[in-house]
């Protein structure tokens, strides 16, 4: 059921249900994160593994100081600017929360995402809200009712309808487990506008493992190296050496600006004429799911500028490939 109703999204999760709700990043499918039977029900909805952490989202830094979360100072910086946003803080995990949340870390994934719709749906919660992407594990993520609809409509007491995500891509991700804060995931808020307020911090970019573990563990979500995955095969990289591999009728595209006179134009995703990373980024995934329905063998993606939301967009397509070409 789709509908822009708070009160039915506040009862069902206060009944311990699972509602799909918008951010400006993507959808989120949104539990107590306080109860572990309706946190549960997310991993069998979603078909997620276990292994794998969740965000907690709320709508103020107050209401995570009560969970007895200790915020670090730079963490503070960067929400005075940023939250509510598209930015995620790991931070050191209190007794209240699950360790279902973190599977087992000592580390915990807090964000205040930025859409009205969310804001004034936690700002009548006395908890905060487990949200993954509302999509079955591993595949595009949602941005907007009707994706949700698709793949989980009939497995789900509600979906809050806030229109389209603005957007497109999960949160950047900022670990502060250590003395230096590390970037672990690329996302809607760039490394640029992070190191403008807090200095030079690491990265972790050449591979998905995490900083304190391996795959099996990670610290954070969406560092899985599968993961954003198409059902058609999809391969990142140098679109021109790999066009003639395949036969042209049966190519899809998905480039920044460019358009490739040889693919039928019907197939072919262009994702900012203009070139601006933002507007790319926030048709990136429904750009995904359109051009998976067509009647195509394989998926060419190209790799967008190494800046801006163009490092986001580079590592959800890295993870949705089965392969590289350069």
């Amino acid at each position: 059921m789709i509908g822009t109703d708070l009160n039915t999204a506040i009862n069902f999760l206060k009944q311990g249900e699972l509602v799909a709700i918008p951010t400006e990043t993507v959808y989120g499918l949104a539990a107590n994160a306080f109860d572990i039977t309706a946190v549960t029900k997310i991993y069998k909805v979603k078909d997620r593994p276990q292994f794998n952490p969740l965000i907690i989202h709320t709508d103020s830094i107050e209401k995570l100081k009560s969970w007895g979360l200790i915020l670090p100072e730079k963490m503070l910086q960067l929400a005075a600017q940023f939250s509510p946003g598209p930015l995620t803080y790991v931070i050191k995990k209190s007794s209240l929360i699950p360790d279902i949340i973190t599977a087992g870390n000592d580390a915990v994934a807090v964000r205040i995402p930025n859409h009205p719709l969310a804001l004034a749906l936690l700002k009548e919660l006395n908890f905060p809200l487990a949200a993954p992407s509302a999509n079955p594990s591993g595949y595009v993520s949602p941005t907007n009712a009707m994706h949700v609809e698709e793949q989980l409509g009939n497995k789900i007491s509600y979906i809050l309808d806030g229109g389209e995500c603005k957007v497109g891509v999960e949160s950047t991700i900022i670990s502060f487990m250590d003395d230096v804060p590390t970037i672990l995931r690329f996302g809607g808020l760039s490394l640029e506008a992070i190191e403008s307020v807090i200095g030079k911090v690491n990265t972790v970019f050449s591979s998905p493992l995490t900083v304190h573990g391996s795959q099996s563990k990670p610290i954070a979500p969406g560092m899985l190296s599968r993961h954003y995955a198409t059902t058609h095969r999809l391969i990142f990289g140098d679109v021109e050496k790999n066009i003639s591999a395949y036969s042209s009728n049966k190519i899809g595209i998905i480039s920044f600006h460019k358009k490739y006179d040889s693919v039928l134009e019907e197939h072919q995703f262009i994702l900012s004429k203009n070139k601006n990373l933002d507007e790319a980024a926030q048709k990136l995934f429904s750009a995904m799911r359109e051009i998976d329905k067509l009647n195509i063998d394989v998926i060419l993606a190209e790799k967008f500028p190494d800046e801006g939301l163009g490092r986001a967009i580079n590592d959800r397509l890295k993870r949705a490939s089965v392969e590289e070409s350069y």
